[in-house]
């Protein structure tokens, strides 16, 4: 028999999966059990997993671990950032790599990365990062004294489509603690066979272990990979449970424990628990999606929660303007009572 859940059970359920209350992992063990978390913006990156990891964990515990190889960032299902792990990384490219150049061709070609531009390209980095790892600006400077011009996005693009090559990868932290660089790909890393179905199906367990209750749907959007695929790999899961959340199928690992309500939490922006899913109406209304995404710019902002519900946005001081306190922008309606639990939340935040 399905289990039944309501919206409410589902968010309570899913901020468990999500380790918003922390956890006892480190970093490297947040990301190894997530597969992957959205890395576009490197701050709010860096913030999301020590939210998630054991307490005490700063932003530089999360470099830290950059910093030793346990964690890259890559595009390993599109082009968007996301920070994982080596083994993650070559595993998920083996499944998406030939997708995503294949869907970015177009967009090649109106840039004029034809092949031999993509070769000189390839080969002047390759003997670059032997010797060292490099600045973005760095390898920029390399590629157009090589003669290719990077202006318009060409130079992104061309060091996304190396990077999804399997040749490269954003590594340890550049001395100002603000960049990454550019690192070669260990060939052990990569993994030259014909990827397996178990290797998917570690990759969707995965998914699901840190976003549940999430829907097919879900799983097909975040990997970018076919339904008939992702189902098949869910199906070789062992402890993958069918539930429904008001009424419609959804997947969680184990069977539901319900937890108690969380009260106020506060995720970073760009954060999984609103860019892990394809339908985020479970989470956020229309009115607190758009203010999350202002204008639909691509940009997501901090968001407040309560009991999983987006009620607002937030912001700290930025310390180039004269701002003394916080920015708390509520879009739901909250007690007085607990428009006080968020300011305190917000002044308790310990991640900068």
């Amino acid at each position: 028999m399905v289990t039944s859940l309501s919206g409410q059970d589902a968010r309570r359920i899913r901020r468990s999966s999500q380790l918003l209350g922390g956890s006892d992992l480190s970093p490297a063990d947040v990301v190894r059990r997530a597969v992957a978390l959205q890395g576009q913006d490197l701050p709010a990156v860096l913030r999301a997993i020590a939210v998630r990891s054991r307490p005490g964990t700063t932003v530089q515990d999360v470099r830290n671990a950059f910093d030793r190889g346990e964690l890259v960032r890559g595009w390993p299902m599109r082009g968007t950032l996301f920070a994982t792990t080596p083994e993650h990384l070559a595993t998920l490219l083996s499944f998406t790599a030939e997708r995503i150049r294949s869907m970015a061709a177009r967009r090649r070609a109106e840039l004029g990365l034809e092949e031999t531009v993509l070769a000189r390209g390839r080969d002047t980095l390759r003997e670059a990062l032997d010797d060292r790892p490099l600045r973005r600006s760095e390898a920029l400077e390399l590629w157009e004294a090589a003669g290719i011009d990077t202006s318009d996005g060409r130079g992104y693009h061309l060091l996304m489509h190396l990077c999804v090559e399997g040749l490269a990868h954003w590594g340890r932290f550049f001395e100002t603690g603000t960049e990454q660089l550019l690192t070669l790909t260990a060939p052990r890393a990569v993994d030259p066979g014909a990827p397996n179905d178990g290797d998917l199906s570690a990759v969707v367990r995965g998914f699901v272990l840190a976003r549940g209750p999430v829907t097919e749907n879900d799983a097909a959007w975040w990997t970018k990979l076919p339904k008939t695929m992702v189902r098949k790999a869910a199906a070789g899961v062992a402890d993958l449970v069918q539930v429904e959340v008001d009424g419609r199928p959804a997947w969680i690992i184990g069977e539901p424990e319900i937890p108690e309500p969380s009260g106020v939490s506060l995720v970073p922006a760009f954060d999984e628990w609103i860019l892990g899913y394809a339908d985020r109406s479970l989470v956020a209304s229309p009115a607190m999606l758009a203010a999350i995404v202002p204008g639909g710019n691509g940009v997501f902002r901090p968001a407040v929660l309560d009991d999983g519900v987006a009620v607002g946005t937030w912001r700290l001081p930025r310390i180039s303007r004269a701002t003394p306190e916080p920015v708390i922008d509520l879009v739901e309606r909250v007690s007085a009572a607990k428009r006080r639990a968020i300011e305190q939340a917000v002044a308790d935040w310990p991640h900068g």
